[in-house]
């Protein structure tokens, strides 16, 4: 993965936080796995490993069938995923805020 997104770079750019970086920056739209992992970097094989996880904790839900693919989203009915999502931009604002800081500091 070519940028990191302020997230990844606290966090760490491990598979569960790359899919869940890419599905809360793009939550306006629904997925298939296949291009869950495409544009997150995850191998697919890598995905279909927690893929499950997600789907039983209702983090992601299926939305609607494309042919043979099944898009996904991120459950933003479930009030975990809303924290988590309050906490992910939350983190930017933060780290944005303290850069901007330290070169409001450089300027001077």
């Amino acid at each position: 993965m070519e940028n990191k997104s302020i997230f990844l770079e606290v966090f760490g750019g491990n598979p569960i936080n790359r899919v869940l970086d890419f599905l809360v920056v793009h939550e306006d739209f629904d997925y298939s796995m296949t291009d869950i992992a495409k544009h997150s970097g995850v191998g697919y094989a890598t995905l279909k490993l927690f893929w499950n996880k997600l789907e039983i904790n209702k983090i992601v839900v299926q939305t609607r069938v494309v042919g043979k693919a099944k898009m996904y989203e991120l459950n933003l009915k479930n009030p975990v995923v809303k924290k988590f999502r309050d906490f992910f931009w939350e983190t930017a604002h933060q780290k944005i805020k303290e850069e901007l800081e330290r070169e409001e500091m450089l300027a001077a």
